[in-house]
C-alpha cells in the first residue's frame, strides 16, 4: 500500500457524519434508510457518505430483495488503523503469530533450492504466504520499482515472474499502480 491509500482511508474518515455511520453500524448492519433516521439527515446525503466509505473498503452490502443492508468490514478498519503504526518500522505481523520459526525455516527448505530458486509454488495458503515473505525480503520499503525491475527481480526465484508478481499483489505484498510498484505496510501482509 502506497502512503497516498493510507491517506485515503484518513481522509474518507475525516468527515463527522461518516464517523457517525461507522458508530451506527459497530453496533450491526443497517439499510441507508435507517442511517438516514438515526442521523436525521436525507437518504441521498447517507448515500454519499456511504460511497466514500466503500471506496476505501470500509463498508460492506448485502441485499435482501429490495433492501440493502450496510455493515462494518472492521478488518479493514483495523488493519488501516495499525499501517500508519508501521510506516517506516517494519513491525510485527499476524503471519510471525500462526508459523513458528520452525515450521517457517522448513517450508523455506522445503520450496527454494540451496540456491534460492523456487522449486514450485504451494497450494496451501500458510505455505505460500511463508514463500512470499522469504521473496520480498530483497526489497526495500518506501521504494518504488518499475514493473521491469520487480520481474528482474522475481525472475531470480523462478521463470513464472508474472504468477509470482501477481500473488505479491493478491496477497496484498506489494501495491501496483501504472506499472509501479512499492512493499505495503508489514500489517497489511495475509490479510486478504
Amino acid at each position: 500500500m502506497q502512503l497516498n491509500k493510507i491517506v485515503e482511508f484518513h481522509k474518507a474518515l475525516g468527515d463527522l457524519t461518516r464517523i457517525k455511520i461507522i458508530a451506527l453500524l459497530q453496533q450491526g448492519p443497517l439499510h441507508g434508510q435507517a442511517i438516514a433516521e438515526k442521523l436525521g439527515l436525507k437518504p441521498p446525503t447517507i448515500t454519499h457518505h456511504i460511497a466514500k466509505l466503500r471506496e476505501v473498503g470500509l463498508i460492506r452490502e448485502r441485499r435482501d430483495k429490495n433492501t440493502i443492508y450496510f455493515s462494518l468490514n472492521t478488518k479493514i478498519l483495523e488493519m488501516n488503523a495499525n499501517a500508519i503504526l508501521s510506516i517506516g518500522t517494519g513491525g510485527g505481523s499476524n503471519m510471525e503469530m500462526a508459523v513458528t520459526e520452525e515450521e517457517r525455516l522448513k517450508i523455506i527448505q522445503n520450496f527454494f533450492t540451496k540456491e534460492g530458486k523456487l522449486k514450485n509454488y504451494p497450494a496451501q495458503r500458510k505455505k505460500k504466504l511463508v514463500v512470499l515473505a522469504h521473496m520480498v525480503k530483497g526489497l526495500e520499503f518506501g521504494r518504488v520499482y518499475p514493473e521491469k525491475e520487480i520481474n528482474k527481480y522475481l525472475k531470480q526465484f523462478h521463470e513464472d515472474y508474472a504468477t509470482l508478481r501477481r500473488e505479491l499483489i493478491m496477497c496484498q505484498y506489494m501495491y501496483r499502480e501504472n506499472n509501479q510498484y512499492e512493499l505495503n505496510p508489514i500489517e497489511l501482509w495475509w490479510l486478504k
